[in-house]
């Protein structure tokens, strides 16, 4: 046994787009991502997440399309780097039919809609997955999404997270304000199937947004879905220790990832919250084959497969940072801008390598497979053995495991690298039933632990339920 004492949380990382992290691995013939429009491509996937007991499946999104490499978007579009995109939610009912317990985590954006709408969307979502779906807030980060919403460039970095506070105020108050869990009366006596007295409008006026309410969506199971987040910025942090209960962080290595880990559990005390009552999800791609040689091997194969091009196109929308004007000679680290030294020095420092030069094709390379997030490379006891020492060092719990083939890479990990987790006692056997006869868990209980249907009474959004407001 390992002697960690926590339940670990493993998610799938993916995309509606036919590349999400690794260019070029759609030229692989056992990838799947070239029908990532059918709906068959996205229920498969998730009938090898449940049977591998995956806790969710996490889609990320955005909002435009990659266009700082170059000056524009053709890179994207030539390299499919998370171009074209599809809407994240709808493919979620479907998933949901064919699986019982894996919870699904849709990535929102707040910049650019109306939270009525989302909480609408999302309530409708949280009925037809029995209580399954967490919402990912996000501020967004391309100017691109900016300019497609009637904007020349994205809102202030402080004012998104202004914004997306009060955007949060006003989905708390329609999840949890409005109605009254015994509104739902179904008295045939009285022809009342609500009782209009049990639902309310929310009435909120703000610096951002106005919203009368009621909410014209029964409530669900979850009421406010599980909320999770991922910003890294001191903005980021503050929203995440207010409002998420799982957040997406990344680090070069497993000290600074630790770093991050201890900064978010801080703010949580500091809030009331507790050191354990945010779960940190680190992100990691995992290659694994019988011994560490074969593993090895199937790197080298996939970064030979790869599309440097595509990388460029995802680190330059991820930093906003322009690679395609360097030769293939520019040392990297010599340049005038302090992001793109910073960015180069994080690969040098993960792979140990700071003496060599660093170019824009040997920097492709390393973000060619997996982009920003380590790859884990090896045996299953290998790649078990790194797992735990992420956990003890990074106190992180749980990974989004990313890929680099679909649904090859989940496949794998199914196969090898659970079952040596297991044996650890890092994995459970199975999905544990609920406490009150549902045949399901919800997004939160598969996070917190069954009976954990509803947001925790030291949550922020716990003082907008409806007993605490009328």
């Amino acid at each position: 046994m390992s002697g960690i004492n926590k339940k670990l949380i493993f998610n799938a990382f993916a995309m509606n787009t036919p590349v999400h992290l690794s260019p070029g691995q759609w030229k692989d013939p056992e990838d799947t991502s070239t029908s990532f429009q059918d709906l068959e491509h996205w229920t498969e996937l998730a009938k090898v997440l449940e049977e591998g007991k995956f806790n969710a499946l996490f889609i990320a999104d955005v909002l435009g399309a990659y266009d700082v490499h170059n000056g524009n978007k053709d890179s994207a579009v030539r390299t499919g780097a998370q171009f074209p995109i599809h809407s994240p939610e709808l493919i979620v009912p479907a998933m949901a039919a064919v699986t019982k317990n894996l919870a699904f985590g849709i990535t929102q954006s707040t910049s650019y809609e109306h939270p009525f709408n989302v909480a609408r969307r999302f309530s409708t979502l949280d009925h037809l997955t029995k209580g399954r779906v967490a919402i990912n807030i996000v501020t967004s980060y391309l100017d691109s999404a900016a300019r497609n919403h009637g904007l020349p460039e994205q809102i202030d970095h402080d004012e998104r997270y202004k914004r997306a506070d009060e955007f949060m105020d006003v989905l708390y108050k329609l999840w949890e304000s409005s109605w009254s869990d015994n509104a739902k009366t179904l008295d045939k006596e009285k022809d009342q199937y609500y009782d209009p007295a049990l639902v309310h409008e929310i009435n909120h006026e703000g610096e951002y947004f106005k919203c009368a309410g009621p909410h014209i969506t029964e409530p669900s199971i979850q009421r406010t879905p599980l909320v999770f987040q991922a910003g890294s910025s001191g903005p980021g942090q503050e929203f995440a220790a207010k409002h998420s209960e799982a957040v997406f962080l990344w680090g070069s290595d497993v000290n600074h990832l630790a770093k991050k880990v201890k900064s978010l559990r801080d703010l949580s005390e500091k809030l009331g919250r507790g050191r354990d009552g945010i779960k940190a999800i680190a992100g990691a791609n995992v290659i694994v084959a019988e011994t560490d040689e074969l593993a090895q091997k199937k790197f080298e194969d996939l970064r030979a497969n790869a599309t440097k091009e595509g990388a460029l196109v995802l680190l330059g929308g991820w930093t906003g940072n322009d690679f395609g004007k360097f030769t293939e000679d520019d040392e990297l680290r010599l340049v005038q801008s302090n992001a793109i030294k910073s960015t180069v020095e994080t690969y040098a420092q993960r792979h140990n390598d700071k003496d060599s030069k660093w170019t824009k094709s040997k920097l492709a390379t390393h973000a060619s497979v997996g982009g920003v997030h380590p790859n884990i490379v090896g045996s299953p006891s290998t790649v078990a053995d790194i797992i735990e020492e992420w956990i003890k060092i990074g106190d992180i719990d749980g990974f989004n495991f990313g890929y680099a083939t679909k649904p090859g890479t989940f496949i794998d990990l199914v196969k090898y690298v659970f079952p040596e987790l297991r044996r650890r006692g890092l994995h459970w056997d199975d999905y544990p039933s609920s406490n009150d006869g549902r045949a399901n868990l919800t997004a939160r209980e598969s996070y917190f632990g069954p009976g954990n249907k509803r947001l925790p009474e030291n949550h922020y959004g716990n003082k907008f339920k409806y007993e605490n407001v009328h």
